[in-house]
């Protein structure tokens, strides 16, 4: 049989440090030979939206040591808004019934059949989240204990989880352009997070004298400045260009999240020399992340993590991998077939008796 699973499920069945424990085995896992993980693809095309392009995106990868293939394919409606000076990326929600299309696939290695079926959307997150966590915990100082959150969406909910999850953290401060915006997200994630959550006016007054700041936004421009920077701080981001090169340029330890993850694009009727008015890249970020040194570099003890306190540090978590989905979608996978949880149909329905 072959198990359907919901967000719904996802979200009850897998913590945030399942996802924590299974990543750190599975950057192992790829550091030392033993796992793959395929780039990334996006074909990029004209759509009916108004401004709009349409993104096919798959990304996969295989952990054999869980026996598990996995494969994360997007279907989306990408348009671009101006906020607080920024240009940000949104997918629109245009299937029926106003909601998204990404799915993940699960496969056996032993037998090729697929294993299980569920949506991306909350194991995304939480692979990001979890894969941030990680450097968190090799690079921040170990007595953090204030936060300061840029940004106030999907991401940024599992970004304070999985800080929480790594660190004894006794305030989070976050800050969104919007107040209702960052408002509504303390009162939601009070009750999910143990730290104090504080809505900030300003990017600025919410970095000042934090211990870790983490950029969680959908800019493509930078969020975080230079002269924000204090001796000891940790600087992680989630998007490329989230924060200044300046800033990055101060860390005594600079870590990316991993090499040759740049996608292939591939577009038709879309001209690359309009590319940057559609918004598909972000602004040039001045950061040579080809010379960092990898997360699993710094898992493995390749690289050395923080020296002192007051040292700063950095994580760049971009660009993520399918072999994440992979990871956690064998913990899933263990955790859903011994609560019994989900549907089963028939794998008959996705399998053939004809030679592909």
């Amino acid at each position: 049989m072959t198990l359907i699973l919901s967000n719904d499920d996802v979200e009850r069945l897998l913590t945030i440090e399942d996802c924590i424990e299974a990543l750190d085995e599975g950057y192992r896992e790829i550091g030392e030979g033993r796992a793959g993980n395929r780039t990334r693809s996006d074909i990029i095309t004209p759509t009916i939206h108004e401004g709009g392009l349409y993104a096919l995106k798959s990304m996969d990868g295989v952990i054999p040591k869980q026996k598990v293939a996995a494969i994360r394919i997007n279907s989306d409606i990408l348009t671009w808004e101006m906020k607080a000076g920024n240009r940000v990326r949104v997918k629109k929600p245009a299937a029926p019934g106003e909601r998204y299309v990404g799915l993940v696939l699960l496969f056996s290695t032993d037998t090729g059949e697929p294993l299980a079926i569920f949506p991306d959307g909350v194991m995304q997150r939480m692979r990001v989240a979890a894969t941030s966590a990680l450097g968190v915990k090799l690079l921040a100082r170990k007595n953090a204990k204030t936060v300061a959150l840029l940004g106030a969406g999907w991401q940024a909910g599992s970004q304070a989880m999985a800080v929480c999850a790594v660190r004894d953290i006794e305030e989070i401060r976050v800050y969104s352009p919007t107040p209702a915006t960052r408002e509504a997200f303390c009162r939601e994630m009070a009750n999910q997070v143990s730290a104090r959550l504080t809505p900030m006016s300003s990017p600025e007054a919410a970095v000042k004298g934090a211990d870790i700041v983490l950029c969680a936004t959908n800019s493509l421009g930078a969020v975080f400045k230079a002269d924000w920077v204090e001796p000891g701080m940790h600087l992680g981001s989630i998007k490329p260009a989230e924060l200044e090169a300046a800033a990055v340029a101060m860390a005594a330890v600079a870590v990316t999240h991993y090499h040759d993850n740049e996608p292939t694009i591939i577009r038709t009727h879309v001209d690359p020399a309009k590319e940057d008015k559609h918004g598909v890249r972000h602004e040039p970020t001045g950061i040579d992340e080809s010379a960092m040194p990898t997360l699993p570099d710094l898992i493995l003890g390749r690289v050395k993590g923080r020296g002192s306190d007051s040292e700063i540090t950095a994580f760049l978590n971009h660009a993520g991998l399918g072999y994440q989905f992979a990871v956690c979608g064998a913990a899933l996978l263990k955790k859903a077939q011994a609560a019994k949880a989900g549907n089963d149909l028939p794998t008959e329905w996705f399998t053939e008796d004809v030679h592909p």
